[in-house]
């Protein structure tokens, strides 16, 4: 089924935003965080966004009824810390309540964790006929690097393991199996591993090739007005396989990776990620000169799907040193 814009909307002023406003205003009382938390609300939004409902069962059956699973990220309303005393700061403050500083170290390391402790959890998640997608589900502000929280953004992803564009996620997830997971347990039976941390905007995330499906802001987001813009919105009858995958930034590559791409890829396929069709040239100059990194990152415009298919999982992900390099070329669907 599908659910209209109109019932986002009313979702999210009704379950995120005004408790939001509530919740701000009672933080400057209490000294607690005003949070904004995306784990069953997050669910909720799933479910609109993309048109399957849920299953009446809380945490012990599947997070949609078509098996989807879904995961929730927060970045906003992370607790800060005093950089020169190390006492807590609330994001909404601009010092240290404790000494005054302004030297804060602002938080923004949130993830999306996945349980996997056994075979049965692996399938589920990678190889289970029933589950089609991954859903994963961030807000953060869209600022942060500037240190402006008056903003914050939605956003929601999703990646279909069973799909061949997608395969990445499934190896990313059996390597943490097989070599972190088992590794630790081999070390010590007694202990449970943690989970394994899949993180936003990423070098394993983006190689995985997520669709972006929905995007929104909440400007001004502290105020007792804020405004909600929904920027993006994919609708569930849209065929998956024609979506374009987010492109990876190219500050994300190593020289090592720039140049495997250059050795693996097609003139033609490079081109298409130049910010100028005719700075190939500067990028076989730098390459084999051996130039700034910085100088090689500034030609490109962002490492699209087809380009990052040659670049290899890197060495944390791997089991092992693979005998060849991957080169799979872009399959269109």
């Amino acid at each position: 089924m599908t659910f209209s814009k109109e019932q986002i909307i009313e979702f999210i002023n009704e379950l995120i935003i005004e408790p939001r406003i509530n919740c701000v205003k009672w933080s400057k009382v209490t000294d607690q965080t005003a949070t904004l938390r995306v784990g069953y609300p997050g669910q909720h939004l799933a479910s609109l966004v993309t048109g399957v409902k849920g299953e009446k069962s809380g945490a012990r059956g599947n997070d949609l009824s078509d098996g989807s699973e879904v995961k929730s990220c927060s970045r906003v309303d992370q607790l800060d810390k005093c950089n020169d005393c190390s006492s807590p700061v609330l994001r909404t403050e601009t010092k240290c309540g404790n000494c005054n500083s302004t030297n804060i170290k602002r938080n923004n390391d949130s993830k999306w964790l996945f349980t996997i402790r056994n075979e049965d959890d692996l399938k589920t998640l990678v190889d289970n006929t029933h589950l089609d997608r991954v859903v994963l589900i961030i807000d953060d502000y869209p600022k942060f690097d500037d240190n402006d929280f008056n903003d914050i953004r939605i956003q929601i992803f999703e990646i279909w393991p069973k799909k061949e564009r997608h395969e990445r996620f499934k190896e990313i997830m059996t390597n943490y199996y097989n070599k972190i997971y088992l590794g630790h347990k081999k070390l010590d039976a007694t202990k449970t591993p943690a989970p394994k941390n899949f993180w936003p905007f990423t070098f394993q995330f983006y190689l995985c090739n997520p669709l972006l499906i929905f995007k929104a802001i909440i400007k001004n987001a502290y105020s007792e007005n804020p405004e909600l813009v929904i920027e993006k919105w994919i609708e569930p009858s849209v065929n998956r396989d024609e979506i374009e995958s987010e492109s990876m930034p190219p500050s994300i590559l190593t020289k090592v990776e720039f140049k495997q791409i250059f050795e693996t890829a097609p003139r033609e396929e490079v081109i298409e990620c130049l910010k100028d069709e005719t700075s190939y040239d500067l990028f076989e100059e730098a390459i084999t000169q051996d130039d700034d990194l910085k100088e090689i990152k500034d030609l490109f415009s962002g490492i699209n799907e087809k380009l990052r298919s040659y670049l290899d999982l890197r060495d944390t992900d791997k089991i092992s040193v693979a005998k060849s390099k991957y080169q799979r070329r872009f399959n269109e669907e």
